[in-house]
C-alpha cells in the first residue's frame, strides 16, 4: 500500500519501522521541523526524522499544513492509498484527509473517547486509571473524534511511568495499525458520553504541590517522567524528583519528616527515592543526602 507517515516523537517510531518492514511503500514522512536544542541551540531533528533518515525515506517538515495550500497540494499529488498519523503535532486539514483513497488513520494512545488531546499517556496515569491503551481511528475534522477501527488495552500499575507506558503503547500501536491496514475493519462510532480531554503539558505542571495527597503526587512523578519532570524547591535550588513512593506520615504539607527525605503532604507522606540537583547526575536519595543533608523540619515550598 502506498502511504504517507505523519509523526514526530519516539512514540511514533515503531509504527514507521513496522510499516516499512511489512512492505508498505512510504512515499513521504511528515514530521515537525528541527528545533533549537541543547546548550548550543543547534537545530535538532525529532525522533521520527532521525528514523526516517536512517531508513532512507523522504522527509517533509512543513511548519504548518492548515495555512499552507502548497503543502496540501503536494500531499495530494503523492497519490496515496492512505496516511498513518501518530502524534504528529500539526492539524491535518480536511482537504488532506479526503485526498487519499482510503482516508487517514490515527494511532491514538488512549481508549477513546477517554483522553482525547495532546497528552493522553500522562493524563491516564495522573487520573489513576487502571488501564489505558491504543485506538486506531479514522480521522475526521474533529479532535480525536473519528470512528474507531481497532482498540487494545494495557494495565497501569504503581510502577508505570510515562516512559514505560509510551514504549508499551508504541509497540501495541504498531501492531494494531498493521492489522487495520490489512483487514480494513468496520468502523465503530465513538460513544457520545464519557469523553475526556488531555491538554498539552508545560514545565509548570511539574511543580509538586505538597497540599495534595501523597498518592496523587506519586502519580504525578510517574506521569511526568521523563518530560516535563517533577520538581520542588530546596533552598535556592530546584530539586528534580525522579521517583517517589507513598508512606505513612503526617505533618504540615511540605515538611521533611525524617533524615531520608520523607515529606508530609495533604494526606500521608511522600518518600523521595531518586532525585537530581542542579548540575548533578540523577542519584538515589541516600547518595544525595551524603553530600547535602536535609534535616527534619526543613520546609519545601
Amino acid at each position: 500500500m502506498r502511504l504517507a507517515f505523519m509523526g514526530s516523537p519516539e512514540f511514533a517510531v515503531p509504527a514507521l519501522r513496522a510499516l516499512g518492514d511489512a512492505g508498505h511503500e512510504i512515499a513521504a514522512v511528515y514530521c515537525q521541523p528541527p528545533r533549537p536544542a541543547g546548550r548550543g541551540q543547534a537545530p535538532r531533528r525529532c525522533a521520527v526524522h532521525v528514523a526516517a533518515d536512517a531508513l532512507g525515506l523522504p522527509v517533509r517538515t512543513p511548519a504548518t499544513l492548515k495555512r499552507d495550500p502548497q503543502a496540501q497540494a503536494a500531499f495530494a499529488e503523492l497519490g496515496l492509498d492512505s496516511a498513518v498519523v501518530a502524534a504528529y503535532g500539526l492539524i491535518v486539514p480536511a482537504s488532506m484527509l479526503g485526498s487519499t483513497r482510503r482516508g487517514c488513520i490515527n494511532i491514538h494512545a488512549s481508549l477513546l473517547p477517554r483522553w482525547r488531546g495532546a497528552a493522553p499517556i500522562q493524563a491516564a496515569i495522573l487520573a489513576g486509571d487502571a488501564e489505558t491503551g491504543v485506538t486506531i481511528m479514522r480521522m475526521d475534522s474533529g479532535l480525536d473524534t473519528g470512528p474507531m477501527l481497532l482498540r487494545g488495552a494495557v494495565p497501569i500499575t504503581d510502577a508505570t511511568t510515562a516512559a514505560t507506558l509510551r514504549d508499551e503503547l508504541a509497540a501495541l500501536g504498531a501492531a494494531l495499525v498493521l492489522r487495520a491496514l490489512a483487514e480494513d475493519p468496520p468502523e465503530s462510532p465513538q460513544p457520545t458520553d464519557g469523553a475526556t480531554y488531555a491538554p498539552k503539558l508545560s514545565r509548570a505542571d511539574g511543580r509538586l504541590d505538597w497540599t495534595r495527597d501523597a498518592a496523587a503526587l506519586a502519580r504525578r512523578v510517574r506521569a511526568l517522567n521523563p518530560w516535563p519532570g517533577t520538581f520542588t524547591s530546596l533552598g535556592e535550588d530546584t530539586l528534580k524528583v525522579l521517583a517517589a513512593a507513598v508512606e505513612p506520615g503526617e505533618g504540615d504539607p511540605g515538611t521533611v519528616l525524617d533524615h531520608a527525605l520523607l515529606v508530609a503532604t495533604g494526606a500521608a507522606a511522600l518518600r523521595l527515592t531518586r532525585v537530581q540537583a542542579p548540575g548533578r547526575a540523577p542519584m538515589d536519595a541516600a547518595s544525595f543526602l551524603r553530600g547535602r543533608p536535609v534535616p527534619p523540619g526543613t520546609r519545601l515550598p
